[in-house]
């Protein structure tokens, strides 16, 4: 599958958040993570049984191979981040977080993961046959 280069919309939100970026930029928002894979990230909500706030929004990581076929490698997933009376006003709130605040959860969900589950190199520092997550 090709890239291509589409030019943002500034006029359709604030580029400088998570929500905003996508809906400039017509995808998801994508950060290199300090273990060395490439993720991009998707606004989530689930019903969190609470009558005063029924849904939480969270931020879900999807970590892509970095060698080998395209494909999705694994993910990582927030707790819930903010809470709204619908599932609109939760991913707005969530929405809202600046990219910074985004790629910050990354790496705090990435420092949390376990010794055997980390190796920092960037992805064109593996080989394919010394990769085997892929």
């Amino acid at each position: 599958m090709a890239g291509r280069h589409i030019p943002g919309d500034p006029s359709k939100g604030d580029a400088n958040t998570i929500g905003g970026y996508r809906a400039v930029h017509d995808r998801p928002a994508a950060f290199e993570g300090s273990d060395g894979y490439s993720y991009s990230v998707e606004l989530n909500t689930d019903t969190t049984g609470s009558t005063a706030q029924p849904y939480g929004a969270y931020l879900f990581f999807l970590r892509w191979k970095r060698t080998g076929e395209q494909g999705v490698a694994g993910h990582l997933e927030s707790a819930y981040l903010v809470y709204g009376r619908n599932e609109d006003d939760a991913l707005a709130k969530l929405g809202a977080f600046t990219l910074s605040d985004t790629r910050a959860e990354l790496e705090r969900l990435i420092a949390a993961q376990p010794p055997e589950a980390k190796d920092a190199r960037r992805w064109l520092d593996v080989r394919p046959s010394d990769d085997i997550t892929s």
